[in-house]
């Protein structure tokens, strides 16, 4: 079941399967375990929410599971616009996501409720377009679009028609009250993966990130992690993204050059003194490049692909050794073949909690024939999220326009989706839960799992 607390009086835990048949609007394209927060006085308290039973309905449906409704007889009265980019260089990515939101609209939603679809084309003017289509067609949510240059341009557009926003983007700079980005944030992802290591042990961090818009969100979000955790942020350095060679950071953060020439010293120093002692420590620095270990116990790469691949080998050599510093990831590494590489063997990263999100994957490759991108599952999840809180209204007589309001968006106990738990704060951001993901020869494992409520303290 998918579970989330929609309302005042405790949390809505639907069958996915089973509901009447939901529509899509004629005329759209084709397509740690702290307790949970307690209920007000008087109510019943909410039950603790499960991120990993999300799909557990879902994926017992039966192979010839439809995923074409039938023809709507009428406009049902909860209308909700999906903002997608369906045509244009992107839309490969927006066809994807609608996917997952077919997926989610016969999991949970019921004939009630309609999603309004619309082209965004992949550019800012046709998603203020196509918001507009959707909110003149009776929408009273909207769902993207996926870029920020998109958000921007749709967000007056909904401020005027006094429509909520839940995107698709990752950019926290246009997110808004009213306007919230679902994608992973970074700074989130930074925040636990710090807490976690520092818990572990370590207590001086490093940045090797590339040098754009987003590294620098980074090792600013370093910053702020390594003070709220109460350790040393030492350096960080930048990276040509395009460069081949990207041998020069490294070796500056690894304060390489000074530890060679540091060597040289000891090695006049001891042929100097001479004697069967320094004979011995001569013998055993002549095997080295460098002298003493690196100026950290902790890395941050913020990278993931190819890229990763390429710049992990140049760490240790120079003397960057994962065998006496903790090297950490993002979500990026997520889904990766990491096991047979050397250097990243007890690396750690962030990610939302393994098993909801393969048990998505899974079905959608069934229903598919192909692998989702990682974007959209936040499409199924706020897709579910809409028709659960459009089922709830139903049952409670609640108006439609009623229905997706501040108030009822930002319940602060949240929502287990796909991509684990989360909520939606007042300030636009989303919030969320993850996991500490280590690499092992054996494959990624759990180190810590994902928080199950947004009660208590989290490393």
């Amino acid at each position: 079941m998918l579970r989330g607390v929609l309302g005042a009086a405790g949390a809505a835990a639907l069958l996915l399967l089973g509901a009447c048949a939901p529509q899509v609007q004629e005329g759209a394209p084709p397509g740690e375990t702290p307790q949970a927060e307690s209920a007000p006085a008087g109510q019943p308290a909410p039950p603790q929410v499960s991120a990993e039973e999300v799909l557990e309905d879902a994926l017992d449906a039966p192979e010839e599971f439809q995923l074409t409704p039938p023809e709507a007889e009428g406009l049902p009265p909860h209308r909700v616009g999906l903002l997608l980019p369906l045509s244009g260089p992107r839309g490969d990515l927006g066809q994807a996501m609608l996917r997952a939101a077919e997926m989610a609209l016969f999991d949970v939603a019921d004939e009630q409720f309609a999603l309004v679809v619309r082209d965004t084309k992949g550019t800012p003017e046709g998603a203020r377009r196509a918001a507009e289509d959707a909110i003149a067609a009776g929408a009273n949510l909207l769902l993207g679009p996926v870029f920020s240059s998109s958000v921007e341009a749709v967000a007056p557009v909904a401020e005027g028609g006094r429509v909520p926003v839940v995107a698709f983007s990752n950019n926290r700079e246009v997110a808004r009250p009213g306007v919230w980005t679902t994608g992973l944030l970074p700074g989130e992802q930074v925040d636990r993966i710090v807490g976690y290591a520092a818990a572990q042990g370590n207590q001086s961090f490093a940045v090797l990130a590339p040098d754009n818009s987003y590294g620098e969100l980074i090792v600013q979000a370093m910053q702020d992690a390594a003070e709220r955790h109460e350790v040393e942020f030492v350096d960080s350095r930048l990276f040509d993204p395009d460069a081949r060679d990207i041998s020069e950071p490294v070796k500056a953060l690894a304060a390489y050059p000074r530890r060679q020439q540091e060597l040289k010293q000891r090695i006049a120093e001891l042929q100097d003194q001479g004697g069967a002692q320094a004979q011995r420590e001569l013998r055993r620095l002549n095997n080295q490049d460098a002298l003493g270990e690196a100026p950290f116990d902790a890395v941050l790469l913020p990278i993931g692909g190819d890229r990763l691949l390429q710049l992990v080998p140049t760490l240790p050599y120079y003397d960057i050794d994962p065998d006496e510093v903790q090297f950490l990831g993002t979500a990026q590494w997520a889904g990766m073949e990491l096991a047979d590489n050397p250097s990243l063997q007890g690396a750690l990263y962030p990610a939302p909690p393994p098993d909801s999100r393969s048990r998505f994957q899974e079905r959608y490759r069934t229903i598919y024939g192909a692998t989702p991108p990682d974007i959209a599952g936040l499409a199924y999840d706020a897709t579910a999220l809409a028709g659960l809180m459009a089922r709830r209204a139903v049952q409670d007589g609640t108006p439609p326009f009623r229905v997706f309001t501040q108030e009822s968006l930002t319940q602060r106990n949240g929502f287990a989706g796909v991509n684990g738990l989360f909520r939606l704060n007042a300030d636009g951001l989303v919030e969320r839960r993850y996991s500490v993901i280590r690499v092992t020869p054996e494959g990624h494992r759990v180190a810590d799992p994902a928080p199950s409520s947004f009660a208590g303290p989290i490393n």
